[in-house]
């Protein structure tokens, strides 16, 4: 059977019981590294549960799925994910795959940003649609995702933005060439979040667009959500 984990969103302690003793009856445990990151590498990781992690990154993830399902059929395989295991599309496309295959699944879910960004004293139910912000490059600088942040604000509902994470990931050049080169990782600061959001609302005014926006534009800054519990 394949095992989705959710782990929480602070340290090793986060797992459920239930998820901690699935994972030590496992025959392989992979941690999902790409998409969110923990406080705890993965050593503290694996001193608590018990169990050496096999790190499966974006590459892994979505073009070698085949390999975390291997033998899933008449083995338990492990996949872990920090916060709730539906915090990514790729992990809905690893279910799929592995329904397609006849391989069984079961998901335990956990603590992700999208319910505890309560503690900010909003609502959970004013919340319209979540949007993610990227890192802007020279060539690339893509505003619609603040489209959905417009409409949320038109229908008088919050919006959580995901800031951008680079992890392990290729420049273009090195990617269209076929290297093997990553970049260091890269975590996307408030401030130059909130510098994108600004320029997006100033191009669509010099475009004669309307971007909703009035001042003051109240914002909520939720960082280590998990240090709130120590």
């Amino acid at each position: 059977m394949l095992y989705l984990i959710g782990l929480g969103l602070g340290d090793a302690k986060d797992i459920t019981v239930k998820g901690l003793e699935v994972v030590r009856r496992c025959s392989r445990v992979y941690l999902e590294a790409y998409t969110s990151v923990l406080t705890v590498g993965k050593e503290s990781l694996e001193d608590f549960y018990g169990r050496k992690l096999i790190l499966a990154d974006r590459e892994e993830v979505e073009q070698e799925a085949d390999n975390i399902l291997k033998d899933a059929d008449v083995s338990d395989v492990a996949f872990l994910v920090v916060g709730d295991p539906f915090g990514a599309t790729t992990h809905s496309d690893l279910i799929l795959r592995a329904a397609k295959l006849g391989i069984p699944y079961r998901v335990i879910h956990n603590a992700s940003i999208m319910n505890a960004v309560g503690c900010c004293g909003l609502q959970l139910y004013k919340f319209g649609e979540t949007v993610s912000i990227v890192f802007w490059t020279d060539t690339w600088r893509p505003e619609s995702f603040f489209d959905k942040v417009k409409k949320n604000r038109q229908n008088g509902m919050h919006t959580l933005c995901l800031l951008d994470i680079k992890v392990k990931e290729q420049s273009l050049e090195n990617l269209i060439k076929g290297r093997k080169i990553y970049e260091p990782p890269r975590y996307m600061h408030v401030n130059q979040a909130a510098q994108q959001l600004l320029e997006i609302v100033q191009n669509q005014r010099l475009r004669g667009e309307e971007p909703g926006i009035q001042d003051p534009v109240w914002a909520f800054v939720l960082l280590f959500l998990w240090c709130s519990l120590k």
